[in-house]
């Protein structure tokens, strides 16, 4: 089982950077786009700039609070640390709805972290 948690592991730290990645590029497109827009079309459109910037800041935000736990646990499954195997299920209950691939991690995470063998090697780990 320990291989099937080094797997998740980085499935984890793949999803979670690819999370990452792609909340620095909605960041930097969106700090583009609203300052062309209130550029083009001047005072009228300063309130539609600022209200896409704010929009794309609420995303941005909702991408990194997702991303950056899945990276912590991508960390402290491949360092089977105890904690991680319950953030692991909580992580993995959220990532049902990230369809279709946090869907079939998640399904994976609950299929290796239920086990016994692996509930018993993170206990051993503790101790």
């Amino acid at each position: 089982m320990e291989t099937h948690v080094r797997i998740l592991a980085w499935f984890n730290i793949v999803l979670g950077g690819l999370g990452a990645l792609m909340a620095a590029i909605i960041f930097a497109g969106g700090s583009m786009v609203p300052a062309i827009i209130a550029t083009a079309a001047g005072d009228a459109g300063m309130l539609p700039a600022s209200i896409l910037q704010a929009v794309l800041t609420v995303i941005v935000g909702v991408i990194l609070v997702l991303s950056l736990p899945t990276l912590i646990l991508g960390y402290g499954l491949y360092n089977l640390r105890p904690w991680a195997r319950i953030l692991g299920l909580v992580l993995a209950a959220i990532h049902l709805f990230n369809v279709p691939v946090g869907t079939l991690i998640s399904v994976y995470a609950f299929w290796v972290l239920l086990k016994p063998e692996t509930a018993a090697m993170f206990e051993r780990r503790a101790g």
